[in-house]
């Protein structure tokens, strides 16, 4: 195998929005640790959690032979609008796109629709003349004389960085690329391309990127360069790569280039860690379950696959609504995300409805029982309250609950506006927060032609072991794992995440005019994108995918086609023509190719590397066992009852694989606690894995 399998001593660190994750992987066994996110100086948390796992492990930091890392910081400047003043440079006549959108409205009959502002305000877009038409040739010349004095405009006017998008630049992307040579004579500033950072079809999603990109660059190169010089500070000169939102690794350089493709990167840590766990119990379906301090996040996983897209959402206006945010043109593994973690606060709207989020308290102040200045409640002041955590003994006893404060918080914030105690309120909180994300499983499933009940919950994150047994009641899912060093899931994702790389290019191929020979150079182009970026990282064997997303002509969208990985000749028109309509018909019933034999084209190809990693060794599953006797117990809401019940209290160590746990109980360990309802039981699996199953179904 390659070099990138062979790190003995690998190091995963996460940015969350409220805690940082550090997994260090020595020789296969895992160290871990939780510190707060440090907003000002965000590597400042991973070397804190550097010097905590390798103390725990014996080891200087001078022996790390990888760092694997992701972040939140680009899509929280994304959200917050925290990025870097940005000139946005276009076509002439199209210097709005980015604030008319598509012209398609998310909610027809709402008067008071809002959509978020661009990133770019009008008076920082700036056209030029020049035309490249839509097969790809020049219309009309760059105006250079005008890009020139822009340049002295720009330069005088207090920017961080520079977009441009010219109209179907995807297609010949000559006039950004000298546009870009004008400048940087005059401008030193990051200056972004639409056709490097997003070479595909639609202007509104491209130039949206590519503004997303440079909005963010200033920022995360001067992150990651500071982290890569603290790190070699504290003797750690190893190679550090980062994870993209597609769940492959790029290095450094990379992703500062194209931060944008750093947005998802900490929620695709999770899924890949999800997929690896269903790879080895054997799970074809599969649903994940990441809640951490800020956000909860559900990924369908088929196959031991994440679902993956080529565009997604950010900073949606309106919860669960489609084309109410940011959309990003970029590869990335398909998920609902919604501003739902333990950080998250509780309030009372006019209507006298108790909700939560998406506001979070974040790491500063934190929720209110972190007695760091906050004084509103968050979920895990409710989850405190409801007696699911152990205010001595949270994040390893690093931090100390104050009990009083969460309980003063919920009476202040919810429980004294609706005339209910705060036992009452901490369960209403928790409640709101739980329907919320069996809510955005259902949609998830749904939009997805699925049935939510028919998976396996994979459950991960700081805060979700908390709340996945109540969960799966709402959802009539009736088993779920919860993995060892659930509690940084994300950050054990790293370590497991292969180096990979997705490059795509929009170019319309009609079937019926063929090219087979330009069809094979598209192909060979994209593959040495991608082999290039896998290959920075790894010396070993390297996989290929090939995909076509295909159409009927006049269709305003594309649907994906896996394509054989060989040369492709004339005769294969009629071949990609028949897979098409099997794809076609499997998303959708039929094919409608009988309906006078509608032209098929070929908008856009994307080609995927990565390195093959060894299969995770199987594990048999346990579906029974002996119970377990309970050495303490603790009083702790239960939902069925509505009443505070004797749960037992169990070390998760004490645990032997084919144990069971009879809920109420409530399982602990460093990172995080497994909550276990009365009508769940827990088995622990050959691995260390625990598994909630339901009573009825326990042999």
């Amino acid at each position: 195998m390659g070099k990138s399998t062979q790190q003995a001593i690998r190091l995963g660190a996460d940015i969350g929005g409220t805690f940082t994750d550090i997994v260090l992987d020595l020789n296969g066994t895992l160290f871990s640790t939780k510190v707060l996110t440090n907003y000002t100086a965000p590597e400042q948390a991973i070397l804190d959690g550097i010097e905590t796992v390798c103390g725990e492990a014996g080891i200087d930091p001078s022996a790390l032979e990888l760092v694997i890392h992701g972040t939140t910081l680009a899509t929280n400047a994304l959200i917050e609008r925290r990025g870097a003043k940005t000139a946005f440079i276009t076509t002439e006549g199209f210097r709005d796109v980015i604030e008319m959108r598509t012209e398609s409205r998310f909610d027809q009959y709402d008067l008071n629709l809002k959509l978020p502002t661009p990133l770019v305000p009008r008076e920082d877009r700036f056209p030029v003349a020049g035309r490249i038409g839509a097969e790809g040739q020049e219309l009309l010349p760059l105006d250079e004389a005008a890009l020139e004095a822009l340049a002295d405009r720009i330069a005088a006017g207090g920017y961080g960085a520079v977009a441009i998008g010219f109209l179907h630049s995807y297609m010949n992307p000559a006039h950004e690329r000298r546009a870009r040579e004008i400048l940087s004579r005059k401008v030193s500033l990051p200056i972004s391309i639409s056709s490097d950072v997003s070479p595909q079809m639609r202007e509104y999603e491209r130039f949206n990127t590519v503004c997303a990109n440079a909005y963010v660059r200033p920022q995360m190169e001067d992150s990651l360069a500071r982290l890569q010089i603290r790190l070699a500070e504290m003797g750690a000169t190893c190679p550090v790569f980062m994870i993209h939102s597609g769940g492959g690794l790029i290095s450094l350089e990379t992703a500062a280039e194209f931060p944008v493709r750093l947005v998802e990167s900490g929620p695709a840590g999770g899924a890949i860690f999800a997929a690896d766990v269903a790879k080895r119990f054997n799970l074809d379906k599969v649903v994940s379950y990441d809640m951490g301090g800020t956000t909860a996040k559900i990924c369908l996983i088929e196959g031991f696959a994440p679902k993956t897209a080529r565009s997604f959402e950010v900073a949606r206006t309106t919860r669960f609504a489609k084309g109410s945010g940011m959309p990003i043109s970029i590869p990335v593994i398909e998920m609902i995300e919604i501003g739902a973690g333990g950080g998250s606060l509780a309030w009372v709207d006019a209507m006298g409805r108790i909700q939560t989020g998406p506001e979070s308290a974040a790491s500063e102040p934190g929720p209110a029982c972190y007695q760091r200045g906050g004084e509103r409640p968050a979920i895990t002041d409710a989850d405190l309250v409801l007696g699911k955590l152990d205010p001595d003994n949270f994040a390893g006893g690093a931090i100390r609950l104050s009990v009083a404060n969460s309980e003063q918080a919920i009476q202040t914030e919810v429980a004294g506006k609706l005339g209910l105690d705060s036992l009452a309120a901490g369960f209403g909180i928790c409640e709101v927060v739980d329907e919320n994300m069996a809510n955005a499983a259902r949609v998830h499933a749904v939009e997805n032609g699925k049935t939510i009940g028919d998976n396996v919950m994979i459950a991960f994150g700081g805060a979700a072991p908390l709340h996945a047994a109540r969960l799966c009641e709402k959802l009539g899912i009736d088993r779920c794992l919860i993995p060892q060093g659930a509690g940084v899931g994300s950050a054990i994702g790293f370590l497991r995440a292969p180096f990979g790389y997705e490059a795509l290019a929009s170019k319309v191929i009609r079937l019926s005019g063929f090219d087979a020979n330009a069809f094979n150079t598209l192909i060979a182009e994209l593959t040495e994108t991608a082999m290039g970026f896998v290959k920075s990282g790894s010396a070993g064997e390297i996989r290929r995918e090939v995909t076509a997303f295909m159409r009927y002509s006049g269709q305003g969208w594309e649907i994906p086609v896996p394509l054989p990985d060989r040369p492709f000749t004339a005769a294969d028109a009629d071949v990609l023509r028949g897979m098409f309509q099997s794809a076609y018909a499997e998303f959708f019933g039929r094919a409608i190719d009988g309906l006078g034999g509608l032209e098929v084209e070929i908008v856009t190809l994307s080609v995927k590397a990565e390195d093959i990693r060894p299969a995770p060794a199987r594990v048999a599953m346990i579906d029974t066992g002996a119970a377990m006797a309970a050495p303490t117990t603790r009083a702790v809401f239960d939902p069925a009852q509505g009443a505070m019940l004797p749960s037992a209290i169990i070390e998760r160590s004490a645990i032997e694989p084919g144990q069971r746990v009879e809920g109420p109980a409530v399982i602990v360990e460093r990172e995080t606690s497994t909550v276990v309802t009365t009508p769940f039981d827990a088995v622990m699996q050959p691995d260390g894995t625990l598994m909630l199953i339901r009573k009825e179904q326990v042999q």
